[in-house]
């Protein structure tokens, strides 16, 4: 066994405070919560000639997957949902996922290329 050096009692020493400090950083990231903790912010704008809005929902039904949060394209809504490593996908850009409910908005609106964004049936 290897003989136990004031080097490497550092390193190990080291290696558990860096491991205790990145913990709850990790947890919190994965919670969805991380530094944001009310929530993305309401946004209302105009975006390559549509209308897009975003903020917290009212009770819609789709809250469990959008965190609480509703976004809309010309008044419709964009069913969103928000990933365990805190980025956003929409059901029109499913497998390019954003940092926040604006980028999702403006992603989709970019895919639709002019098309109208149609109700998505709640199951």
């Amino acid at each position: 066994m290897p003989e136990l050096t004031r080097r490497r009692a550092l390193t190990a020493a080291a290696a558990l405070a860096t491991a205790a400090g990145v913990q709850p950083a990790i947890a919190a990231t994965l919670s969805g919560t991380g530094h944001d903790h009310h929530g993305p912010s309401s946004f209302d704008e105009v975006y390559k000639g549509r209308r897009i809005q975003g903020r917290p929902a009212s009770g819609g039904g789709h809250e469990h997957h959008g965190g609480g949060y509703a976004v809309f394209v010309d008044g419709v809504e964009l069913h969103v949902m928000r990933n365990a490593d805190g980025s956003w996908i929409s059901v029109v850009s499913h497998y390019e996922p954003v940092p926040d409910p604006r980028a999702v908005a403006r992603a989709a609106v970019d895919e639709l290329q002019g098309a109208a964004l149609l109700p998505f049936p709640a199951n």
